[in-house]
């Protein structure tokens, strides 16, 4: 059986974001799943995400980290509800801080994985603790603090 990723639920009106938007062709397009009580991504880079030869652009790290967070932070929530991720009303969440702390350098000809692990809910607002590690050495660390949006962003005008 194959497992759907977290982003396969966002609605299409929000699914274009760099990170982790289905629709957007330039974008990263990451896939998030659930490992027990882990959210998992794995990613890798490509030559464009080079900061210096041979390791991945800080910008990179804290972009899958981002997007890693809100994922999980949506998936969490219908968790805590026991709702499938396609009914309704969906969330999708965005961030309100995000906070890395660079403890390797990361090289570029890894699979990197992304790990998260939700801290706290409360009302709107979710924390998720995250790690990319690349041979298995975590490289970075960081906190996501993650908002769920109001129904009406990201609607048409």
């Amino acid at each position: 059986m194959i497992q759907s990723a977290f982003q396969d639920f966002y609605p299409e009106n929000v699914s274009h974001c760099y990170g982790c938007g289905s629709l957007n062709e330039h974008g990263l397009r990451i896939r998030t799943y659930w490992e027990r009580d882990e959210s998992v991504t794995r990613f890798r880079p490509r030559a464009e995400h080079t900061a210096i030869p041979g390791y991945v652009y800080g910008g990179l790290i804290a972009s899958l980290m981002d997007c890693h967070g809100t994922g999980t932070a949506a998936a969490a929530m219908y968790r805590l509800e026991e709702r499938p991720m396609d009914s309704l009303p969906a969330y999708r969440f965005v961030t309100a801080t995000l906070h890395v702390d660079y403890l390797a350098p990361t090289p570029i000809d890894a699979e990197l994985e992304i790990r998260g692990r939700v801290m706290e809910i409360k009302g709107r607002r979710v924390v998720v603790e995250a790690t990319v590690s690349a041979w298995g050495q975590i490289t970075a660390r960081g906190e996501i603090v993650a908002v769920q949006m109001p129904g009406t962003f990201g609607a048409s005008s």
